[in-house]
């Protein structure tokens, strides 16, 4: 009995799950379920007599089990038939989109190499320019120098040529003062 009830839960999840599906063309495996179910209820089992016996129950019993089993054997194959297929198609489908994703990741890398070398040259650019800059820096730094030493220069020959032109009036003088000294000594 409980193996009666055990069956007629299956039998109800099986039918709740296949009305909960959207409905469609009948598969070719849906056919062939109906036709097995239809050539069991025709086969007599549809009406059964006072006169059967135990014996006659439980192979009809079996053989509804045997049935059951082949059916879900073929079910099985057809259904690995399928997935052969499914798994074919979605194999295709998975080289394509790698060849699709390799092409990508090669204008990719082809991209990143061209931004490298674009970086590459404006921080080439930027040390030239930083070192053009750090030059001129030391360039105006070395003029400012030159600057002051000019000035410097240029004081010292201020105060040279005053030291000249006096030292010349003083030989003047001195000269001036000899000659005194020599019309005073006759």
């Amino acid at each position: 009995m409980s193996s009666l009830y055990s069956r007629s839960k299956e039998y109800t999840r099986n039918r709740k799950s296949q009305s909960d599906s959207p409905p469609s063309s009948p598969s070719p495996t849906a056919k062939t379920l109906r036709h097995d179910r239809l050539s069991r209820l025709e086969s007599g089992t549809a009406n059964p007599t006072t006169s059967d016996t135990f014996g006659d129950r439980t192979s009809s019993r079996t053989s509804a089990y045997t049935r059951r089993e082949n059916r879900l054997a073929s079910l099985s194959s057809r259904t690995e038939d399928d997935g052969d297929k499914d798994y074919k198609k979605l194999y295709e489908n998975a080289l394509s989109e790698n060849e699709n994703l390799k092409s990508k990741l090669r204008e990719a890398q082809l991209e990143l190499v061209d931004i490298k070398t674009k970086l590459e040259k404006v921080a080439q650019k930027q040390e030239r320019s930083s070192d053009r800059s750090s030059m001129l820096e030391m360039e105006k730094r070395e003029k400012r120098a030159l600057e002051r030493k000019m000035s410097e220069m240029e004081e010292e020959v201020k105060v040279l040529t005053d030291l000249k032109s006096d030292n010349q009036r003083l030989k003047d003088e001195n000269g001036a003062l000899i000659r005194v000294i020599s019309k005073l000594s006759k």
